[in-house]
């Protein structure tokens, strides 16, 4: 995971407390610092429209495509472009003449569930080579790709759309894969916006701090 924006949280809270003042005309209580409180009481009281307001953030997955396949359900205030098997073919010299795939973090390697799932993915791997070599085209041998193949994801949301991602997906009921992706990023994001994230982090904060 990599934030490509530039974060600077000046720049983020200075138009949420512009906008939220422009409600009530008073931009005369504006000054240098008066931002963060406004923006921290703006989420504690729920004015989460406000958020709107600030710059969108850029950020690149690599996962499995199980884990993008969940991502891009998240649609408001998000724009996704996403790598394509119906063109991308993994036989060629710039994918390494093979398929990548992203390991479950929650299986030892020593264990039979491991074990099964390597053997799947090879099995898969064969199956998409030798289908290419008959001559399939790379949409047609993505059928049997699995959930597992790497992916590449690039994603640009609003501030107020990357909290609601963050509060489901980094829920206990959420998918283990991921949950390991999304508390990396609140903890990213928490470094470089802290007063429009320290409700969520505060929730996830010694677990975060644990995994490091």
């Amino acid at each position: 995971m990599e934030i490509l924006t530039e974060v600077k949280e000046i720049d983020f809270l200075r138009p949420i407390e512009l906008a939220g003042r422009t409600c009530y005309k008073s931009e005369d209580k504006i000054s240098e610092q008066s931002c963060v409180a406004f923006a921290k009481r703006a989420i504690i009281n729920k004015h989460f429209a406000l958020l709107e307001h600030a710059p969108s953030v850029s950020i690149r997955f690599i996962c499995d495509r199980g884990v993008a396949n969940e991502l891009t359900r998240h649609r408001i205030g998000i724009s996704f472009t996403q790598e394509s098997t119906r063109y991308c073919n993994y036989t060629k010299d710039k994918f390494d003449n093979q398929l990548t795939f992203i390991r479950p973090y929650f299986w030892d390697t020593e264990s039979f569930l491991f074990y099964s799932w390597e053997r799947a993915m090879k099995e898969a791997e064969h199956a998409y080579t030798v289908m290419i070599q008959y001559e399939a085209t790379p949409q047609q041998a993505r059928t049997v790709l699995p959930l597992s193949l790497k992916t590449e994801l690039y994603m640009t949301a609003n501030i107020r759309a990357l909290r609601n991602i963050l509060e489901l997906r980094c829920d206990k009921a959420a998918h283990p894969q991921m949950r390991q992706i999304m508390l990396d990023l609140l903890n990213q994001l928490y470094k470089r916006i802290p007063s429009l994230l320290f409700d969520i982090y505060h929730t996830y904060e010694e677990e975060i701090l644990s995994l490091k």
